[in-house]
């Protein structure tokens, strides 16, 4: 069902020095900030020969990432997202399986433009998963 994987996000409590420390030290290409208004973040996407590192931001009070930066105040990995061919097949057929879909598990558009859902941490070994329609 998966395909390969599109990014790895991390969540950061200055997305400005994040960006530079991965420009300057790392010698990555750094994309601009983007709002990304429906999901309350910032993001920044660092481009890698094989797959790319989003780097996450709160966007207003009620951005998910606020939570996850009070527990984790230097930051942290929060998710990892996979490509999938047909984004309501797949998320149909991890229902079936018994996992969840966050949300009301209708796709939403994602920073790339193209449909994305989030699958509960406790059905994946505690970790975030993103799945993006390619």
């Amino acid at each position: 069902m998966i395909g390969r994987l599109n990014h790895v996000a991390i969540a950061v409590p200055d997305l400005t020095a994040a960006a530079e420390q991965y420009r300057s030290t790392l010698g990555t290409k750094v994309g601009a900030p983007q709002d990304e208004p429906d999901h309350g973040v910032t993001v920044v996407f660092i481009e890698l020969p094989n797959t790319k590192i989003e780097l996450l931001y709160p966007l207003g009070e009620n951005s998910p990432i606020t939570g996850f930066l009070e527990k984790n105040p230097a930051g942290g990995i929060h998710h990892i997202c996979y490509e999938v061919d047909d984004i309501l097949a797949a998320r149909d057929q991890l229902q079936a399986s018994g996992a969840r879909v966050l949300g009301t598990g209708e796709p939403k558009i994602g920073a790339h433009g193209k449909p994305v859902l989030f699958l509960h941490p406790k059905d994946f070994n505690g970790c975030l998963v993103e799945l993006e329609q390619v």
